[in-house]
């Protein structure tokens, strides 16, 4: 585990070139960018407060609006005569939007704003999900409709993180990214819940109809609350000029990028967020279906809902125990290298005790204590990104989800097969180990968090040239 250590420095050789301030220095030296100006743009406390909260709506309705396909699955399968593969397919192609719209949301933030593309896209995925009802009786073959439907649903959804990413770092100072980002990545467990609950309340009393329309619905009137109060109403959201010409900082050229790829610290994040994703979409996938086969009799309601009520609390307290690292004087890097100690060491650690012989309460204990380390890492890979690329980081984001995404559909099919193969849950939860250890290794090794996407020069007048 990582040493922390006090009054650490972050400062390391960059990408982009520039010489240091000079009160004479107009231009930078021949082949160098000019130095970026370095303007306070980061949101006081009080208002990044309110944007923590609102941003923890968003999320949670994003989560509402993703699981509401699942929860109304079994009706709708009935309702329209589906198949299990045909269920399947329908739910299955919400992924494959998901993994293509990642770099493209990331790179269109760091060049506009995250606040923007966040609010065009919780307004489409919102229509969208309150729209689905209608597509699925107007349709003469429902099973299109809902695949086209979730894989457009997956599109629209894909930009949420990577322009979270990108805001964070434009916005909230170093020292107070965790808690945001751990606060904010809690909606998601949040968002879980309550669909969970009330959407299985609203199925239940009005139709399956019912989940999308008020999920839909409210994630458009969230959208509209936040242009209205939060972006003052301002005009045009996104143009074309914004795009074409966005600020100094998302200008990277295509050979700083290459450099960029070619940094430890990068390649390390890259890795160890896809580990993550892998390790949390297989969990996420395949424990119902661990309880269900070894514990027959055990109530769903219990293995469903008490693992993502720990989930939330751990989530608030790793971004509140490292931004007070952080203010302390602790080394950024080792802070968010502990953060994911907890998060792929630690919870392996619990993941273990579930390959042995064990009753339902403990299985209960293990899982929640998996899950709950699990959300450890928003304070750390998921921040570190910012540590390193602000300039960039929604586009870096949008690689490492990717990444992530692609490598979790594969994990949970290839557990699947592990399952098949062996008949025994031990081999799963051994590979989700192994590879949360390959992930951590990794990021304790090259982890950093100094900046890496800039280049500044000690010697005033000497010409840098790439």
């Amino acid at each position: 585990m990582a040493v922390i250590q006090k009054y650490g420095k972050n400062y390391g050789p960059d990408l982009v070139c520039h010489k240091e301030s000079h009160p004479s220095d107009k231009i930078g030296a021949h082949g160098c960018h000019k130095k970026w100006p370095e303007h306070n743009t980061n949101w006081s406390r009080p208002v990044a407060r309110v944007w923590t909260v609102v941003l923890l709506l968003g999320t949670c309705l994003l989560y509402c609006a993703r699981v509401a396909m699942p929860i109304c699955a079994v009706s709708m399968a009935e309702q329209f005569s589906w198949t299990k593969r045909e269920s399947g397919m329908v739910l299955g192609s919400f992924f494959w939007g998901y993994c293509f719209t990642q770099v493209l949301g990331g790179y269109v933030s760091d060049r506009v704003g995250g606040e923007k593309v966040l609010l065009l896209s919780a307004a489409a995925w919102g229509s969208m999900t309150a729209f689905t009802p209608v597509l699925a009786h107007l349709c003469s073959q429902p099973i299109f409709s809902m695949t086209l439907a979730r894989f457009l649903m997956g599109l629209l959804q894909g930009v949420h993180y990577p322009s979270l990413a990108s805001l964070c770092s434009q916005k909230v100072v170093e020292s107070e990214r965790g808690f945001l980002m751990s606060t904010v990545g809690s909606g998601s467990y949040l968002g879980t819940l309550v669909i969970g609950g009330a959407g299985s309340l609203m199925l239940d009393l009005y139709g399956w109809e019912s989940v999308f329309y008020v999920s839909g619905l409210l994630s458009v009137l969230w959208s509209y609350c936040m242009w209205k109060y939060l972006l003052k109403g301002e005009g045009p959201i996104i143009t074309l000029e914004s795009l074409g010409s966005g600020g100094p900082q998302s200008k990277l050229s295509k050979r700083h990028w290459l450099r960029l790829f070619k940094q430890p610290a990068v390649c390390a994040v890259i890795v160890t967020h896809l580990c993550t994703a892998s390790t949390f979409f297989t969990l996420l996938s395949w424990l119902p279906t661990f309880f269900r086969d070894t514990f027959p009799d055990a109530k769903g309601w219990v293995f469903n809902v008490i693992p993502w009520l720990v989930a939330i609390p751990s989530s608030l307290l790793s971004g509140c125990l490292s931004d007070h690292l952080i203010s302390q004087g602790f080394d950024t890097a080792s802070v968010r290298k502990l953060m994911q100690f907890f998060s792929m060491g630690v919870s392996s650690m619990f993941t273990l005790l579930l390959c042995g012989n064990t009753t339902f309460p403990w299985a209960i204990a293990f899982v929640s204590a998996t899950m709950g380390l699990t959300t450890f890492s928003h304070s750390g890979v998921s921040v570190n990104v910012q540590d390193l690329a602000p300039s960039c980081a929604g586009a870096l984001f949008g690689v490492m989800n990717t990444c992530g995404a692609f490598s979790g559909v594969l994990m949970v099919y290839f557990s699947g097969y592990l399952i098949e193969a062996t008949g025994s849950w031990a081999s799963v939860f051994a590979l989700i180990t192994t590879v949360n250890l390959l992930g951590l290794c990794t990021f304790l090794a090259f982890a950093e968090a100094r900046r890496v996407d800039i280049v500044s020069s000690k010697v005033h007048h000497h010409n840098i040239q790439i």
